[in-house]
């Protein structure tokens, strides 16, 4: 039976990078970047995902970051913390600790390295939502985990109140075509490629989590807009249109390429932790040509 979930965001949630400086988060830079994401109509702000090298991120950091970014925000959008962990027992602290900050709600990916089993897989989500009191978003990347997102896994998560939506960045519109068949009455699907905003919303999306909305969040809200909007055309050509330059921000791995176009615009310093590092001259051409093309340079 079909129950009324919330629906966390509707449009385009920047998957914000987190800056550092001289080894620290920059937390100066962090609020510029979150300033400029609001003032130019981002949906929602996801904070500590891929996008912000948590992976790198220290317990106190990750706590300390999505912390800062609630207070920050102060309920204007929606705050998304990234809690997912290939350890279910340390996720959950993780998620606690970004409940008890106030985080509006969780995105949590599949556990990585260890390969899950669809029953480990159920296991994980369920144990996590039954010990946290926010709407989980399931973040299914398989390229970066290893383990993807069955169907049979969705329909038995979408049963808990708290599972709420999905991320899906498996690139595989046939299966999120068939997700949004079986389960789109309980689970609201966010397209985790910015290549497919449009091709996701026709199947019903309700938006992205997007790494493009680092450096045009005001495009990135316009596709969906439009889109659901009714003006369907012009989401496609602006999807099309950028195509380009969404190649390039993920022509080397993310968030490298998303970050130096961010240290380019000046919001922060070309800064990473190993083992991410700086872009290849080549590909830092590439990047610098797309973003010169979109008049962003």
């Amino acid at each position: 039976m079909s129950m009324t979930k919330p629906t966390i965001f509707t449009g385009a949630a920047v998957a914000v990078i987190t800056p550092f400086r001289n080894g620290q988060i920059d937390y100066p830079a962090f609020d510029r970047i979150l300033e400029d994401q609001i003032a130019r109509g981002t949906d929602a702000i996801v904070v500590a995902g891929t996008t912000g090298e948590a992976a790198t991120l220290t317990h106190e950091e990750h706590c300390d970051l999505v912390a800062h970014a609630v207070e920050t925000v102060a309920g204007r959008v929606p705050v998304i913390a990234g809690t997912g962990s290939n350890d279910t027992a340390y996720g959950i602290e993780l998620s606690r600790a970004a409940c008890d900050a106030g985080a509006d709600a969780l995105l949590l990916v599949t556990p990585y390295y260890n390969k899950a089993t669809p029953k480990g897989l159920i296991k994980n989500f369920m144990e996590t939502a039954d010990a946290t009191n926010k709407p989980i978003i399931l973040f299914n990347v398989p390229s970066r985990t290893g383990v993807n997102i069955p169907l049979s896994v969705y329909k038995e998560l979408a049963k808990h109140e708290r599972i709420v939506a999905v991320k899906e960045a498996s690139g595989n519109i046939s299966a999120v075509a068939a997700l949004a068949a079986e389960c789109g009455r309980d689970l609201d699907i966010y397209s985790g490629n910015d290549d497919q905003i449009v091709p996701i919303l026709s199947l019903g999306g309700k938006g992205v989590i997007s790494v493009l909305s680092n450096v045009m969040p005001k495009e990135t809200h316009d596709i969906v807009a439009d889109y659901l909007g009714g003006n369907a055309p012009r989401a496609t050509e602006m999807q099309l249109k950028l195509l380009d330059l969404i190649d390039a921000l993920f022509c080397e791995v993310n968030p490298v390429p998303a970050k130096t176009a961010m240290a380019m615009l000046g919001f922060c310093t070309e800064e990473f932790r190993l083992p991410l590092c700086e872009m290849e001259d080549a590909t830092r051409a590439r990047l610098t040509a797309a973003m010169k093309k979109h008049g962003l340079l």
